[in-house]
């Protein structure tokens, strides 16, 4: 079947709920941090409101004073437990086959830093798909801003217009309306469907196979 969709020259992906499943990785290492640090339970929905962002400007809104401690809580918590939780998704791997074989420039735009980005590729062994990856500390300013993702298509080569960015939260959607790029929101994420039709993206979609044809491929993607 021919996609109803437009081709892009790239594609930059999110990390975190987009490619790799960390979501109940970082729910609990956000709860055992402030209960750590600040003595109090958070919900699963307390947990998640600001993901997306990097992880010290997310502590700083829980406790602007303890925001170092906060941190460094939920780091040693969650790289103690980051091989034992961390997964990718099904059909991932099919889906970034797909693209490298009709040509397509892969990047990654993440909020993680450096360090916790090459734990997850050293696990999952992606690295090798990606042409250009920017993390929180390697740009001035991290999504919502359109920084990273601007300077990533630097690194790639191309245009906004010929790109698409994939990612689970507002702060992505935010920033690709930002950066000039086709705004594509996943659902198999953080966040639910309503948070994210909020954010008008230009394309929600709900598998791996939909996201395939959107791109404009064909990807034998698992369900």
């Amino acid at each position: 079947m021919t996609s109803l969709w437009p081709s892009y020259k790239a594609v930059v992906f999110d990390l975190d709920g987009t490619i790799v499943d960390s979501v109940e990785l970082i729910i609990v290492s956000f709860q055992h941090a402030i209960r750590e640090v600040l003595g109090r339970e958070i919900s699963r929905e307390e947990s998640i409101i600001w993901v997306g962002r990097p992880l010290r400007e997310q502590m700083a809104l829980f406790s602007p004073e303890h925001a170092d401690e906060l941190v460094a809580a939920y780091r040693q918590f969650n790289h103690r437990e980051h091989d034992r939780m961390l997964k990718l998704y099904d059909g991932v791997l099919n889906l970034l086959d797909g693209l490298l074989s009709a040509r397509t420039k892969l990047g990654l735009v993440t909020s993680k830093s450096r360090y916790t980005t090459q734990m997850a590729f050293d696990l999952t062994g992606i690295e090798s798909y990606f042409d250009a990856s920017v993390c929180a500390d390697e740009s001035p300013g991290n999504k919502p801003s359109p920084e990273p993702i601007l300077a990533c298509l630097e690194q790639l080569g191309v245009d906004a217009g010929d790109t698409a960015y994939v990612g689970d939260s507002p702060a992505d959607l935010q920033a690709a309306r930002a950066a000039g790029v086709r705004a594509i929101a996943v659902t198999w994420g953080v966040f639910d469907r309503a948070t994210l039709e909020a954010e008008k993206p230009d394309m929600l979609v709900h598998t791996i196979a939909e996201l395939a044809d959107v791109l404009g491929i064909q990807a034998a993607a698992e369900e």
